[in-house]
């Protein structure tokens, strides 16, 4: 009997974190979008933490009235929210460096603009990363083109919105009372619930997910 014995290629360290990357047999997939992922939603839901339990009152509106938040200055889980960044800043990218110091930073609403964008970077990965999944498995991307309306959604209001209007300030809040403030400003000032896309998207939402139930009931039935 002849044994051959053949020598391993050793494969460079870059190599075998690609392969460990790309590879479909971790527990949770990482993929090259979850490379850009992992770091800005981590970093986005560290700030958010913080600043929604500690972050000083912050100069929404530019003139030197500010409105707090946080837990620790006398809001609840309802009325808590972190504040968007000043008027006085606008569409201004604001970095903490850009600031004199961090006071002023979180006097002007820094960690709003950093959560946000952060955010918006994270969830696109998301997204890319189903859509990379998909691939890697052969399977059609349609997992990832829905999750793409959730993330239209937050860009239009997180994003779109703000850059419309001129500046950050007019974002969306992100807390439980500042969403609802949202949606009355919003109503008030651009009458959304005339606009006729807005009102042909109700009817047809209500009409897909009735038609989504009785489809997933006839089904039960059917095995039953």
């Amino acid at each position: 009997m002849t044994a051959i014995l053949e020598r391993r290629e050793s494969t460079s360290l870059w190599g075998r974190f690609c392969n460990w990357i790309t590879s479909t047999e971790n527990r949770l997939y990482i993929g090259w979008f979850g490379v850009l992922m992992i770091p800005t939603l981590l970093t986005a839901t560290s700030v958010f933490i913080i600043a929604f339990i500690a972050a000083p009152p912050v100069d929404i509106d530019g003139i030197r009235e500010p409105v707090s938040g946080s837990l620790l200055y006398g809001n609840n889980i309802i009325s808590g929210a972190i504040i968007p960044t000043s008027a006085a800043i606008g569409l201004h990218f604001y970095p903490i460096w850009e600031a004199a110091s961090v006071d002023e930073w979180l006097y002007n609403g820094g960690p709003y603009e950093l959560i946000v964008l952060h955010f918006l970077l994270g969830v696109a990965c998301y997204m890319g990363r189903e859509w990379e999944l998909s691939f890697r498995l052969g399977m059609r991307p349609w997992i990832a083109v829905a999750y793409s309306a959730p993330v239209a959604a937050a860009t239009a209001v997180f994003l779109i919105y703000p850059i419309g209007q001129g500046s950050f300030s007019d974002g969306m809040p992100l807390g439980i009372s500042g969403t609802f403030n949202f949606m009355i400003v919003f109503q008030a000032e651009h009458n959304i619930l005339m606009h006729p896309f807005h009102m042909l998207g109700k009817p047809l939402r209500t009409n897909l997910l009735m038609r989504v139930t009785d489809s997933v009931k006839r089904k039960k039935l059917t095995i039953s």
